[in-house]
């Protein structure tokens, strides 16, 4: 739907705009809704449009790799986009709706024509967006000027723990067991800070807990005020660098369950207005952790983390779905020859084999949607095995029901809690899940490098977009280096799924002390594939180009138009007719009508390419 001139006049920057410009701005202008959930757009895929919001609420998002933070929302006359007016590069956030919006927006080839034919106007918008972006960055130079340094003081605080006495840093919030686990464990060199999912997983966990502890009568209301405050901060983006421990660490998840409590508590005492380490008042262990144990509140928060993360990994997938089947409808009148087993089948459509992978994605998605509602089944209130040892009656239940209520994450108290507390099955389901969307992806750029393959001694049906150079040796030459990116990061996944099938068979007794591999693999494989469809659809897939004249030449001089013979005449004839035209490299459509076997009238018919990728009732000699 067109914009009106009026509706342009709710955006501050161009209230002030004469009427002509409105209207010109206007007529270039459509209007789009979005449902709740619903993604605008994604970071690091091009600008395809410049946008205002006109009705609802946009949340602006950064961090590719594990790391989303929440930059800020966009509410009713603020800019989307904007950048699509100074140059071509790739959206640096990602937005997606809080509920129902509505959007005014001005594609870049409107963009592209307005500069030619109207410059003045264009100039004039340029100016006006230049002046968003410039304050945009001084608000941003703003925060991270005022972003705390630790190490920049010398001060640091005593801390006990079962094993003696250490120094911490007085500028951090972590506390001597996380200090202990970072020494223990230099492993990979990736923080679990890294994983911001599984952080906001903490926080929500470490906040539905104090609440429930508050409503039983067990946590005085104050210092649950105080854990819930340190959570906010962390869900608001706060304190990430101090979550500090490796994701590799032994002690089934302990190491990070006490790096959240320590912060939490740490930052608990300065809403209390207590220094950093005076534990008296607020504990790591006996308030912050108070009714848990690492072995429900770990696995617990992974599975949330997933649920988070899985959100995106949709979103990437669907994005994927689209730009294929968008191919599917524009090459269905690219006739094309099938093959089978790199040899010459049947006649197709280009369409044919785009729809075919859009439905292939369709079906992963649909399966690790599936997967993720299973591991919403979570054990909190277990504490140590399943017991529930050290929490008040009723508390299983109520953490749960607060749980929901804070993350929106529809989870559920597991029917029996010592099994829940022990076996990590549901992540075993996700990492299959996972593995069948990867091997799906990856088979689809196997076949998109073979029918890219040439340009001129391959099957060069289809072109890729040529996004670099392909070679520091051989001039002119072009790989396809997106598909092979995106089959490196499905040969990942496939291999994470070995791991995390050893971490589930190798549990004992009533604890599986290896959820940090899984956590890690299942983390760091969905990111990947999220990523992956992203990349595959924005940079390759919406790029691709048909060479319908090669597509058609390859049919009409396959041997395996025979095929459409055998019903006519028979098996046997058409064994003959197929070697006859392989041996002589004459067509068979030539050696038929020799032979007399059919009339030409008929052979035309059956033989017609286009009349092959569909059922249809073979004509008779």
């Amino acid at each position: 739907m067109i914009a009106r001139p009026k509706d342009l006049r709710m955006c501050p920057t161009f209230e002030d705009f004469t009427d002509d410009e409105h209207a010109a701005l206007a007529g270039l202008t459509v209007r789009c809704t979005y449902g709740a959930g619903d993604w605008l757009f994604h970071e690091s895929a091009p600008r395809d449009w410049f946008g205002i919001v006109e009705q609802g609420e946009v949340e602006l998002l950064q961090g590719r790799y594990g790391d989303t933070s929440h930059l800020g929302i966009a509410g009713p006359g603020a800019l989307l986009a904007e950048e699509a007016w100074l140059d071509e590069q790739p959206h640096t956030a990602s937005a997606v709706a809080r509920g129902a919006v509505t959007t005014l927006q001005v594609s870049r080839e409107q963009i592209r024509s307005l500069r030619r034919t109207q410059p003045d106007l264009f100039y004039r918008v340029l100016a006006r967006v230049a002046r968003q972006v410039g304050e945009r960055l001084r608000l941003e130079r703003d925060r991270m000027a005022g972003r705390r340094s630790p190490g920049l003081t010398g001060h640091t605080r005593t801390e006990h723990d079962l094993l003696g006495e250490r120094e911490i840093p007085d500028t951090a919030y972590y506390g001597i067991q996380t200090q202990r686990a970072v020494e223990n464990f230099p492993l990979s060199g990736i923080r679990i800070g890294t994983f911001g999912a599984l952080i906001d997983a903490l926080a929500y966990v470490k906040k539905a807990c104090a609440q429930a502890n508050a409503e039983l009568g067990v946590l005085e209301q104050p210092l649950a005020d105080a854990i819930s405050a340190a959570c906010d901060e962390i869900l608001a983006g706060r304190l990430r660098d101090e979550f500090v421990v490796d994701i590799f660490q032994g002690g089934a998840g302990t190491s990070t369950n006490m790096n959240a409590n320590e912060v939490i508590a740490n930052r608990g005492l300065e809403f209390l207005g207590k220094k950093k380490g005076e534990y008296r008042y607020l504990h790591p262990n006996d308030h912050v952790n108070m009714s848990q144990s690492t072995n429900d509140v770990y696995p617990t928060a992974i599975k949330l983390a997933v649920a988070l993360t899985l959100r995106e990994v949709v979103a990437g997938m669907e994005e994927l779905r689209i730009a294929l089947a968008d191919k599917g409808r524009e090459f269905a009148d690219v006739l094309k020859m099938g093959r089978t087993e790199n040899q010459d089948a049947v006649p197709m459509t280009l369409g044919q084999e785009f729809g075919a992978y859009a439905v292939m994605t369709r079906q992963a998605t649909r399966r690790l949607r599936d997967a993720g509602a299973q591991l919403l089944e979570i054990n909190m209130g277990a504490t140590a095995i399943g017991t529930g040892i050290n929490t008040p009656p009723g508390y299983a239940d109520l953490v749960t029901e607060k749980l929901v209520a804070i993350s929106g994450i529809p989870v559920v108290k597991a029917r029996d809690l010592v099994e829940a507390t022990q076996d990590p099955g549901g992540f075993v389901q996700i990492s299959a899940a996972m593995k069948r969307a990867a091997i799906s992806i990856s088979k689809i750029c196997n076949d998109l490098r073979w029918l890219s393959s040439g340009p001129r001694c391959g099957l060069g049906e289809i072109e890729l977009p040529p996004v670099q150079p392909g070679s520091s040796i051989m001039p002119g030459k072009i790989n396809p280096v997106i598909p092979e990116a995106v089959n490196q990061v499905c040969f990942q996944i496939i291999g994470n799924d070995v791991a995390i099938t050893m971490a589930a068979e190798g549990g004992e007794l009533e604890l599986n002390p290896f959820e940090p591999l899984m956590a890690w693999d299942l983390l760091q494989g969905l990111t990947l594939l999220r990523n992956a469809c992203l990349t595959l659809a924005t940079r390759c897939i919406r790029g691709i180009v048909a060479r319908r004249d090669q597509c058609r030449a390859y049919v009409e001089g396959s041997i395996g138009l025979v095929t459409a013979l055998n019903p006519v005449i028979g098996y046997e004839r058409s064994v003959a007719l197929a070697k006859e035209a392989l041996d002589t490299g004459r067509s068979v459509y030539e050696l038929v009508l020799e032979k007399g076997w059919l009339s030409r009238e008929a052979v035309e018919e059956i033989l017609r390419p286009d009349k092959m990728v569909h059922p249809r009732r073979v004509p008779t000699a």
